[in-house]
């Protein structure tokens, strides 16, 4: 019997049995570690019920097409495709609500996770013994010496030791990516997660009005097989955008709030250029404003792709030539707002520090709502 006809056997063997465990695997380039994983997934959880949800984002080396070709073999595998969407924490909101899975656990589709924590994570839940189990990188037993990664590993410590404090749950890795709770209590806590960022758990303890309770399993972090790692330096940017969603996200929306963070970092940028300009360079106002906002713009922009909307970021010189046009056309009426209310400004005799500041703002608003529409969103 080949292996296609043996995933098909356990597949109807295991739709004689009420689902248990749903597996949402939120992928992005992940195609050659698919198979290997949902064989190891299927090893592991023995005679569980179980079905596993691939949310991808639109991956360009065919995810999808991989998840469905895994699909039409074993249909435990199911797949959701995402368009113009990307970010773990929203994949995995997405699998919450697409399963009737009673349990539903969130890993990795990278190795980096052992599927054979599986079956003890969910016995602690469904005993009722915990609320969520957490494969923990840094529990008793745990281990991070394949990862090979001691400057993640030490940003992770730092991070955790924040998160902590945040949820006011005790535990020893709040920023895992691997973790287990009833549907039912992620589908409760949906409406109120900022679906922001990759650290998803953090969310949900974060959300909850009362305290979990939290199992911990010591977890071996493995070396990712096959692809690249989907964090960057700006792991640490996304992280803080989390931590502020969670404290003032209901009063200024959180993207809003980091447009506005890169736009004062481009503030200094408009104001250094502007000093060079004016009057060092031309005493004409208006022409070194002019110079200064295309500058500030550029500035923005290349910020704005790498942070602000890092999970739409723009990647290929092609995308970033193109988007790059795209938010200078949609900020151009912004721009021209900026330099007519700072140079009527000047002319009135307002000092020109004073002058481009109130074109800055008067342009930021206007930038902002139609660079989300239509540099990182969709019309």
């Amino acid at each position: 019997m080949d292996m296609d006809q043996t995933a098909f056997q356990r597949a109807a063997e295991h739709r004689t049995r009420a689902l248990e465990l749903a597996i949402i695997l939120p992928t992005l380039n992940e195609r050659d570690n698919l198979a290997s994983l949902v064989e190891r997934i299927d090893g592991a959880l023995g005679e569980i019920s179980w079905e596993v949800l691939i949310v991808d984002d639109n991956s360009a080396d065919g995810t999808s097409d991989a998840a469905r070709a895994l699909s039409l073999v074993d249909p435990r595998v199911r797949v959701i495709q995402r368009i113009g969407r990307r970010g773990l924490a929203s994949a995995a909101i997405e699998g919450f609500c697409a399963t009737a899975a009673p349990f539903v656990a969130v890993m990795d589709a990278d190795h980096q996770h052992d599927p054979a924590l599986l079956p003890g994570m969910l016995d602690a839940v469904r005993s009722g013994e915990a609320d969520v189990a957490v494969a923990s990188r840094f529990a008793e037993g745990a281990s991070m010496e394949d990862w090979g990664r001691p400057d993640r590993e030490k940003l992770s410590g730092v991070a955790n030791g924040l998160a902590r404090k945040l949820t006011g749950v005790s535990l020893s890795d709040p920023m895992s990516g691997y973790f287990l709770l009833s549907s039912d209590r992620a589908r409760t806590l949906v409406p109120n997660l900022s679906g922001i960022g990759f650290k998803i758990l953090l969310d949900l303890l974060a959300t909850s009005t009362e305290t979990l309770r939290v199992k911990e399993f010591p977890l071996k972090f493995a070396a990712r097989r096959s692809g690249e790692s989907k964090l960057d330096r700006a792991i640490a940017f996304d992280f803080l955008a989390g931590l502020y969603d969670k404290t003032f996200g209901k009063i200024i929306p959180t993207r809003f709030a980091l447009f506005g963070t890169v736009g004062a970092a481009g503030v200094l940028v408009h104001m250094a250029v502007l000093a060079v300009l004016f009057p060092g360079m031309t005493a004409t106002f208006w022409k070194a404003q002019l110079g200064a906002v295309i500058v500030a713009m550029s500035f923005n922009f290349w910020l704005n792709n790498w942070l602000t909307y890092r999970d739409q970021r723009l990647t290929g010189t092609g995308a970033l030539l193109r988007g790059w046009i795209g938010f200078c056309a949609t900020c151009a009426v912004g721009g021209f707002a900026n330099v007519a209310v700072a140079t009527l400004l000047e002319s009135r005799g307002i000092w020109w520090f004073v002058a481009a500041l109130a074109g800055i703002v008067i342009g930021s608003v206007w930038n902002y709502a139609l660079s989300s529409r239509f540099v990182w969103g969709r019309y």
